[in-house]
């Protein structure tokens, strides 16, 4: 390290608690915990939880340039102090009792020519070696490297250089270095390389860095660059070195050391530092003049020396660890991890800890883990009763539903409800909407469809498939558009049941409006209106309130107080609605009466019906719509509002299995072409994958394509020609029908029984079958051999069984083979 009368740091070897201050003088301090015993009272506070004790103070080494702290732990703090006229100086902080420090503290190293001194490298294995990289001389080495532990010879000293010591003791006094390296050249910066035994040592000279070996001093690797200054070796791979120049920094391999393996992002400011974290693997931090923060360079690849240059991948941060002072220096703490020193040139110090980017990996159980550091931690859902209670997470309940066969049940489409669970009110609502869609589509009668073909055909783009419709199911688009497309309606007058003043209501009758209740659940298919089984239902859910509503609506008051009355009655009953019922009891038909008043604006009757119904669904619907309440379905149907109110509701649960379901279960074919419900598909498709659910998801492909039969993929696997290579089907490709397959060979049961016997693309014959000696393609039940019992005993097999008797069949090994029916047979 370089000092320059600026406040530098210097982390003690060996000591983690210990770290030096240098600048005019050398300061040493011991950190520790913030008002522990082991810190006085004078302590210098460096964070919320440290602070630094000062334990000596060296100002016997002026002029200093360079500072470095012997690798050893004997002896015990002692320095090398590199001075503006090229001396290196060892000294120590504090008393120290070792015998060995005693030698050595006070002695110096004079190169032949006094020059600056910029740079200091202990050997990291042979100790008693100490790297100095001076300035340049004409007639002198640049990079000296000395025997700590050499003896002064008296008769190789000038008597000048006993003179330049002043008092120090001739004997201390060392002028022959070990190795002299870089004549005519500057050195500015100095490392040993901790490969072959650490024999070799990279300097920055002035105008390229260059590695010496000290076993062959005569020979040196170099390479021509700019970036000379702060050579460091990135302690995690040994082959990985830093170098900067001006606001560049380059990163090397020695390995291949031709150019850079690449340059960092250039600062604005000249750098002043750069140093590799101890303890975090491809971590660079760099500090420019005249800043206040720290910029660090993660470096996310491992350097490869041979093959392709691939781009490196390199995250960039910046880290402020004092927001007010200018930094002069920083240290990395040597064992701590991602902890370092900085200090401003005033001296105020700061202990700042780097905190780990932190890295987020959702499992595809549910469980979250992040790493930090070192250190992997991992959070997921608690299994125990306390889990039961609390909500789960939605892709949790997604799996669980998964794994029961959720929204497969295309009979009773109801009970998918009970297959999630059976506490989510609002999929109630949603598969008993489903539910009653297809029970009213399927037991549609002609006429109904033809009253409804034209309120069909101006959503669709093609007239004549919907004509063609009536072998499918009526496809529901919702009670707003069923009460809109009413085309008129027939008025009846009906009595109130239950009261005693006989009053005609009227009531007005539609196909749509009987429709419209039997997708609500209200009514039975037929032309009788019996909302008795709706009631009987309600009231076994304990749904009271809306059973006596259903019964009002239908002008049955004595059915509805009957319902209030037995719901007050029961367990866990509500006795509010025997006080409901004692006012339903006080009807009268007086037009001016305070009890009718009230009624008529709770309940749309009479002639409000069609006047405020269409404007009341609208408004509901679209508050549906924007809540993505499931509820809404039975308003908006499955339609684009419908897809719509969906959306919704997926972008606030993230629930996109119910959402494919419910597409699936009878949208019309422009609303599976939507991109949303597209989207929702495949990402639930994905999740089964995720999950490894694999038979999970071909079962709901196969699901999907016979609902949805434009889902369904082509064929993969094909036989090929032995001659050509063509499939010998490859002309269905070319057809319209993609469900042709090998029909035209007679390999789909045809009653046709079409012989193809040659390849289309060739030509060349099929080859033959082993058994009955036929050209493949023909046939099996018109091939010889087949007996009047062989025939019967095909009557009574699977139908697939039969088409599979027509495969080709074949070793694998001789390559015989031929009809699979034939092969079975054989075998059998």
């Amino acid at each position: 390290m370089s000092s320059g009368y600026k406040p530098d740091i210097l982390w003690s070897p060996h000591h983690a608690d210990r770290y030096v201050i240098c600048d005019t003088e050398l300061s040493l301090y011991r950190i520790g915990p913030a008002g522990s015993s082991e810190t006085k009272a004078g302590a210098l506070p460096l964070s919320e939880e440290t602070a630094a004790t000062l334990l000596a103070i060296n100002s016997d080494t002026p002029y200093m340039k360079c500072v470095a702290w012997y690798p050893k732990h004997e002896p015990e703090c002692l320095l090398a102090v590199g001075q503006a006229n090229g001396r290196v100086v060892l000294t120590t902080l504090g008393q120290s009792h070792n015998s060995k420090c005693k030698e050595l503290v006070g002695k110096e190293f004079v190169p032949k020519h006094a020059r600056q001194c910029n740079t200091l490298a202990w050997n990291p294995v042979d100790s008693n070696w100490l790297a100095a990289g001076l300035d340049k001389h004409r007639a002198d080495f640049s990079v000296l490297i000395w025997d700590i532990s050499s003896k002064f010879s008296p008769e190789a000293v000038p008597a000048e250089k006993v003179r330049l010591s002043g008092d120090v003791d001739s004997g201390l006094v060392v002028t022959k270095p070990l190795y002299e390296l870089g004549q005519n050249d500057a050195c500015l910066s100095l490392c040993w390389l901790p490969r072959d035994h650490q024999k070799l040592l990279l300097a920055g000279m002035h105008r390229n860095l260059a590695i010496f070996d000290l076993r062959n001093t005569s020979q040196k690797t170099f390479v021509n660059t700019k970036a000379i200054q702060g050579v460091t070796v990135d302690p995690h791979f040994q082959d990985r070195v830093a170098s900067f120049f001006e606001g560049q920094v380059a990163i090397w391999d020695l390995r291949k050391f031709e150019k850079p393996v690449f340059t960092l992002t250039e600062q604005p400011k000249p750098l002043t530092k750069v140093a590799w974290c101890p303890t975090r693997m491809g971590l660079l931090a760099t500090l420019t003049r005249d800043s206040n923060i720290i910029r660090l360079y993660d470096m996310q690849h491992t350097p490869m020396p041979f093959g392709d240059e691939v781009e490196p991948t390199i995250i960039e941060r910046s880290v402020q660890p004092c927001s007010e002072s200018i930094i002069s220096s920083f240290a990395w703490h040597p064992s701590a991890q991602n902890r370092m020193v900085v200090v401003s040139p005033n001296r105020v110090m700061n202990d700042f800890t780097v905190f780990e980017r932190i890295s987020l990996a959702w499992s595809s159980t549910t469980s979250l883990m992040w790493a930090c550091g070192r250190h992997l931690y991992e959070c997921a859902e608690d299994a125990g009763q306390g889990a039961a209670a609390a909500e789960k997470d939605i892709a949790t309940k997604m799996r669980e539903r998964a794994q029961s066969r959720y929204g497969h049940d295309t009979v009773q489409v109801w009970r998918n409800h009970v297959l999630a669970g059976g506490d989510d009110p609002q999929l109630r609502s949603l598969w008993y909407t489903l539910h009653y869609i297809l029970y009213c589509s399927a037991g549609a009668l002609q006429g109904m469809f033809e009253l409804f073909k034209a309120y069909y055909v101006k959503y669709t783009e093609n007239v004549e498939q919907k004509q063609q419709s009536n072998k499918q199911s009526l496809i529901y688009s919702g009670i707003k558009n069923i009460v809109k497309s009413s085309s008129g309606t027939t008025e009846t007058r009906r009595c109130w049941s239950g009261s005693d003043r006989q009053t005609d209501v009227p009531r007005y009758h539609s196909e749509e409006r009987s429709l419209a209740l039997q997708l609500c659940g209200w009514i039975s298919r037929g032309p009788d209106i019996d909302v008795e089984p709706f009631l009987k239902s309600l009231e076994q859910e304990g749904e009271w309130e809306r059973a006596a509503a259903v019964a009002l609506f239908n002008l049955d008051i004595r059915r509805a107080i009957q319902i209030l009355n037995k719901g007050a009655s029961a367990e866990k009953g509500d006795l509010n609605l025997n006080v409901v019922a004692m006012a339903l009891s006080g009807y009268t038909d007086e037009k001016n009466s305070l009890w009718r008043e009230i009624m008529r604006v709770v309940w749309l009757s009479g002639t409000g019906w069609p006047l405020h119904l269409p404007r009341y669904i609208d408004k509901l619907t679209n508050e549906m719509k924007e809540a993505g309440n499931l509820e809404g379905i039975l308003l908006t149907g499955l339609t684009k509002d419908g897809v719509d109110l969906m959306e919704s509701y997926v972008d606030r649960t993230g629930d996109v299995q119910t959402a494919s379901f419910c597409m699936l279960k009878g949208s019309p074919g422009e609303v599976l072409k939507d991109p949303r419900v597209q989207c929702w598909i495949e990402n639930y498709r994905n999740l089964l994958d995720a999950w490894r659910f694999w038979h999970k998801r071909a079962e709901f492909d196969i699901h999907r394509s016979k609902l949805d039969p434009s889902s369904k993929p082509l064929a993969q696997v094909f036989v090929s020609c032995n001659f050509c290579g063509k499939s010998i089907s490859y002309s269905c490709s070319a057809m319209p029908h993609q469900g042709r397959g090998f029909s035209q060979y007679g390999v789909s049961g045809s009653p046709t029984k079409s012989k193809v016997t040659s390849c289309p693309g060739c030509r060349k014959p099929l080859p033959r079958c082993a058994l009955c000696l036929m050209n493949m393609g023909t046939p099996v039940s018109s091939c010889p051999g087949t007996g009047k019992a062989d025939e019967k005993a095909d009557l009574t097999r699977d139908k697939k069984l039969a088409q599979f008797n027509n495969w080709f069949t074949w070793c694998h090994n001789c390559r015989h083979g031929g009809h699979a029916g034939h092969m079975l047979s054989w075998f059998r």
